[in-house]
This record gives C-alpha cells, sequence and structure tokens, in this order.
C-alpha cells in the first residue's frame, strides 16, 4: 500500500522511546471520521485517507506488540510485523459492517506478529498449523494453570486435560512439549539479579485487552443507539409491545399485554405486525440516506425479515445474529 507520507520507522539506532513519541504525533479518529476515510479508500483508492487510517492506529501495534517481548526477537522487527498486519487490515476493512477498524486489525496485527515469531524463533523448529500455533503460544500457561510446571514428560492425565482445554489432540499436546522443553527454561530470570521477573512474565496474556474491550463497548453502544434510530418510528405503545414481543429474552404473552392496555388479544397481535413492519419500513428507506450513520446502515444492509424470526440482524463479527431476539409473528 502507498502513502502520501513516510511512516516512521523503528530501528536499533532511532530507539524505542523516540518511536513512540513519533506515533503519538498521529491523532486518533472519530468514529465518523473514520468511516469517510474508509469509503474514501475503498471506492477511490485514496492514498492519503489509507496513510491516516494506518498511522491512526501505530500506537496500537506498539501496544500489542510490546506483550510478545517474551520471545526474545528485536522489538523493532515485532512492531514493523505488526504494521505489515494493520496495513493489511486497512486494504481489507470493510466500513459499512458497522465495526471500528481497531477491532478489525487486532486480529491482522496479532497473527503476522505471530507468523513472524514463529518463523523467526531460533530455538524452536515449528510448524505453522493451527493446533501448532495454539500450543506454542499457550501450553505454558495452560501447564502454569495445573501446576505442571516440571520438566519433562508430563503425566497422562495432565495431557489429557490440556488437550481438552485447548481443543488439539493428546499427541499434539506432548510433541509441542518436548519441542519447548530442550529449550531454555521461561521460570529463566530474565537478568541474573532475578530483580526483573521469568521469561514467561512477559508472555502476552489471553485475557481480552483494555484496546480490545473498549472497542467492543464502543461497538456494543453503537449498536444499541443504531436499534434506537430504527425504533423511534413508533409510538409509546407500539414500542412497548414491539419490544416485549420481539427483543425481550422472556416474550410477554398476548394476553398479558391485552390486559395491560385494556384491548383484546387480536388487538395485541395486530399491533405488534403493524410495528414489526414501521421499523422494517424504516430501517430500508433510511439506507438510502447519504447521512446515516455507519451503525444503522448496518442494520438497514443486514436485516432480514422470515415469518418464523422476524427482524433479526446479522452480526458479520461473530458470524450470528446479534438481535437475535427479534421474533416473528
Amino acid at each position: 500500500m502507498a502513502h502520501s507520507a513516510a511512516l516512521p520507522i523503528l530501528t536499533a539506532e532511532s530507539g524505542l522511546t523516540r518511536y513512540l513519541e513519533e506515533i503519538r504525533r498521529f491523532p486518533m479518529l472519530e468514529p465518523q471520521e473514520e468511516y469517510m476515510l474508509a469509503k474514501s479508500w475503498r471506492e477511490h483508492g485514496d492514498r492519503e485517507a489509507a496513510h491516516r487510517l494506518v498511522t491512526s492506529h501505530l500506537r496500537l501495534v506498539a501496544k500489542i506488540a510490546m506483550g510478545y517481548r517474551g520471545y526474545g526477537l528485536p522489538i523493532a522487527e515485532v512492531i514493523s510485523e505488526g504494521n505489515v498486519g494493520l496495513m493489511q487490515a486497512v486494504k481489507r476493512f470493510e466500513p459499512e459492517k458497522g465495526f471500528r477498524l481497531a477491532t478489525y486489525a487486532m486480529w491482522w496485527i496479532k497473527a503476522s506478529i505471530q507468523e513472524y515469531i514463529l518463523r523467526s524463533w531460533s530455538l524452536v523448529k515449528m510448524g505453522t498449523t493451527a493446533n501448532q500455533k495454539k500450543l506454542f503460544f499457550n501450553l505454558r500457561k495452560a501447564k502454569s494453570k495445573i501446576s505442571a510446571l516440571e520438566e519433562g514428560d508430563m503425566r497422562p492425565d495432565q495431557v489429557k486435560l490440556i488437550a481438552k482445554r485447548l481443543g488439539v489432540g493428546e499427541q499434539d499436546v506432548i510433541d509441542m512439549n518436548r519441542r519447548l522443553g530442550g529449550d531454555a527454561s521461561l521460570n529463566t530470570p530474565i537478568r541474573e539479579d532475578g530483580d526483573s521477573g521469568e521469561w514467561q512474565d512477559w508472555l502476552v496474556s489471553d485475557a481480552p485487552s483494555q484496546e480490545r474491550v473498549l472497542a467492543e463497548n464502543e461497538e456494543l453502544d453503537n449498536r444499541r443507539k443504531a436499534l434506537g434510530e430504527a425504533l423511534s418510528v413508533l409510538n409509546d405503545r407500539e414500542r412497548r409491545i414491539f419490544e416485549a414481543r420481539r427483543l425481550s429474552e422472556d416474550p410477554i404473552t398476548l394476553e398479558q399485554l391485552a390486559e395491560e392496555f385494556g384491548v383484546s388479544r387480536e388487538r395485541v397481535r395486530q399491533i405488534e405486525v403493524r410495528a414489526f413492519e414501521k421499523v422494517q419500513n424504516a430501517v430500508k428507506h433510511r439506507i438510502a440516506s447519504p447521512r446515516i450513520s455507519a451503525p444503522l446502515r448496518v442494520i438497514a444492509r443486514l436485516v432480514r425479515a422470515t415469518p418464523s424470526r422476524g427482524l433479526s440482524i446479522f452480526d458479520p463479527q461473530c458470524g450470528g445474529y446479534w438481535v437475535a431476539r427479534v421474533r416473528g409473528p
């Protein structure tokens, strides 16, 4: 991907501190600004837009890369590989799908870094199957959780437990344990004085990063706002019935709502169907608006209506329906 200006480069000579100072000067993007830049790059090949998308996320790459310092590789190269992953993410990013670039790019950044580690770590000649990657990055932690950190082969019950937890074969666990076992122990102190901790302390955590948590919370908030926009076409009674029947985890019966509003069961059903149609039509009409927000565009683009499921909104990030409880008649 070509850019209108060169990206900051981290080398052994320039130093990490200077690099981090350089990338801090690139401002973060507001959601709508990010959306428009991504559209401009995707639809018109706007290189300046792509450059801004990349530079505004360089801090995210550096943060993720720091979690992989425990593998003994130059941090400059780890960050560089992460930047390659970021550029791949920008190249493939589809803003219409409704989630932020940071959420999408995390996978590409981590995948690029992990591929580099697997290629470069000289102590272990690794394969690159999915199970081997999973074991390479998670076996030590899994052993720690069951207190199986002694050197040598693990007991059969320990192998079986780890294989089950990681979703891999028992022989894969045995093979990887032997490959890793001949190398320097991750319990070895980083420095001889023992004050710097052990190498395993620098292994990346499986827990969600702060960036991921913030991004996911932001996406959830955007989706709630988008659904609120779609529901704004309903009056109070229609909205109450629609939410009680279509959005609730435990839908209220027609009889209960009929008693609440002092109308017949059939009348409640009619209001429910009419409310559903109004929301559906509002969503479909708003897709044509050039000023539509990205989250609402997701609803308009992915909304589906079937007799059995009603209004359902497919989430491309998880492969399922994020408002799957919206029911049909």
